[in-house]
């Protein structure tokens, strides 16, 4: 007589074999994929994932696990993955018969997208705007940017920024800040809390802003006068640093009265990525130039130059590319930018962000490996540092605020729970009373949360963190344990130690507390179980 087995036991022995088969096949493509693609790969290196499927915030992959997915293809998923009216948009085109590949020529597509492109663009450049197609990469639309600027003026030189990130390109990665040869004059980026003059707030860009002014009017700086300056409004490589409005209004009356022209790099910050659509509105600026891609392609390949009239002095073909015509992304690019203009996402993504970067302040204020919170809109970093004796649930090293310490946090002391106001900042301190601070009679405490009293006093309280050294293999264990937990994040930074969240704008706000209590979660594990050394270690950031 046949023995059958429970049918719960057949059930489970088939679920283990589809997942086993289904984990073999993720390995075997990653197998294949190292040993057949260049050493030059960077994603799928620290993201050892297979997508199959995707949809809004969510990968799924070959292994069958499910992720959220805060890298968003380096900021080009505005709408997230396979949004609907983005494949509405490209089935459109390929059920017309429409043809797929133009060169330069004049279409409908192309007619539709430059028309909404035009439609958002700020008022002072829409007015008097032309606009240049690409190749595909928002590095091409760079090196398109810088041409245009030198044919325009007769000059050569370019102003560019400390810890810029502009393409992978020649000219690209000469204005960058991983530049090895230098033909471009570099100047200081304004940030708060690695001030290059060591004051950060509106000092420190001020001083960045008279260094700018003195190295252009000086007859003896050995810079003469540039064809342009290139800047992002928000550096994202270069750790997440926004730059201040007045910083960059200065920035614009500097270049308008030296007769330079000012060229915004918005590859990763437009379409709504930062709280403005285009995040020269933050300030009121309007550029002579702007470089776009990412976003505007709905998630495929686009890239354009939008620039003033005035600089229109290209001749036919100066600059070309086969591929400059993609009526798929330029159909997808439709679809998307007039979804985020109809659906205010923009302002979608100011107050979203807003929330979250109070919120990261908040739970990650306790972790003294934490360096600082930084971001605009939905495009944060945490910035990852090392020092001695860090750990969950401690303060390592005496932080002023405003010339009062909290304390080291260590040693022997009375475990009562406390709620005081830490040096009139309005900040709330859960704990334990641990000892006295070096800086005076000052309890330390174990931090459980810190809840801002508003974010402007949350933010100066950061600000006033002592810079420590980078840790970049702290931030790579961070990444690490987010993927373990479903969540994608980037790394960027001077030395790859800004753990970045650059998520759709569709994202919920259901979806939104997923994904900041597993990067809680993770900060917390590392903290535990990676005391830190003190040391570092330079390790690029990898390059979109």
């Amino acid at each position: 007589m046949a023995v059958t087995e429970p049918v719960g036991t057949v059930q489970a022995e088939a679920e283990a074999a589809v997942a086993g088969a289904a984990r073999g096949a993720h390995e075997g493509i990653l197998r294949r994929q190292s040993a057949r693609e260049s050493a030059a790969r960077t994603y799928a290196r620290a993201l050892p994932i297979v997508p199959v499927r995707a949809r809004g915030l969510t990968i799924e992959g070959a292994d069958g696990r499910r992720y959220l997915d805060c890298l968003s293809g380096a900021g080009t998923l505005a709408l997230g993955h396979n949004h609907p009216v983005v494949l509405e948009a490209i089935r459109g085109v390929l059920d017309s018969g429409a043809p797929l590949h133009v060169l330069d020529l004049a279409t409908p597509v192309k007619d539709a997208f430059t028309t909404e492109l035009f439609r958002t663009l700020p008022a002072g450049l829409a007015a008097h705007a032309r606009v240049q197609f690409c190749g595909p990469a928002g590095t091409d639309a760079v090196e398109a940017a810088l041409k245009l600027v030198r044919a325009a003026t007769g000059r050569s030189g370019v102003l560019a920024f400390t810890g810029a990130y502009h393409g992978m390109t020649a000219g690209a990665l000469e204005a960058s800040g991983g530049a090895s040869e230098v033909r471009v004059a570099r100047l200081p980026y304004p940030q708060d809390y690695r001030c290059p003059f060591g004051v950060g707030g509106p000092r420190g860009a001020e001083l960045a802003a008279r260094w700018t002014e003195s190295l252009l009017d000086d007859p003896k700086s050995g810079v003469p006068q540039p064809a342009g300056m290139i800047l992002e409004p928000v550096q994202g490589e270069g750790g997440v640093l926004p730059a201040p409005d007045a910083w960059l209004r200065r920035m614009r009356q500097i270049t308008a009265a030296r007769s330079i022209p000012l060229i915004a790099d918005e590859v990763q910050t437009g379409v709504g990525r930062t709280g403005a659509f285009w995040a020269v509105e933050h300030s009121g600026v309007t550029p002579d130039v702007m470089v776009v891609s990412k976003a505007i392609g709905g998630s495929l390949p686009l890239a354009v130059v939008v620039y003033h009239e005035d600089l229109d002095v290209w001749q036919p073909g100066a600059h070309a590319g086969t591929f400059r015509g993609n009526q798929l992304a330029m159909a997808a690019g439709t679809a998307t930018l007039a979804y985020v203009r109809e659906h205010r996402l923009a302002e979608r993504a100011a107050d979203l962000g807003a929330r979250m970067l109070r919120r990261l302040r908040s739970d990650l204020a306790q972790f003294a490996c934490v360096g600082e919170v930084r971001g605009r809109g939905l495009m944060l970093g945490v910035e990852f540092v090392s020092g001695a004796d860090f750990g969950a649930d401690s303060v390592a090293d005496p932080v002023m605020y405003e010339g009062a310490a909290l304390g080291l946090g260590t040693g022997a002391g009375v475990d009562v729970d406390v709620d005081v106001d830490v040096a009139g900042l309005g900040l709330r301190a859960a704990g334990s009373v641990l000892g006295f601070g070096a800086g005076g009679m000052v309890p330390g405490f174990e931090l459980d949360r810190v809840a801002p009293g508003s974010a402007a006093e949350a933010a100066d309280a950061w600000s006033q963190r002592p810079p420590r050294p980078a840790a970049p293999e702290t931030a790579a264990a961070v990444q690490r344990a987010c993927l373990r937990r479903g969540l994608i994040v980037e790394l960027g930074g001077r030395h790859a130690s800004v753990v970045r969240l650059l998520p759709p704008l569709t994202i919920s706000d259901e979806q939104t507390a997923a994904v900041l209590d597993r990067l809680t979660d993770a900060v917390a594990e590392v903290a535990r179980e990676r005391p830190a050394t003190g040391r570092s270690a330079a390790v690029p950031a990898r390059p979109n």
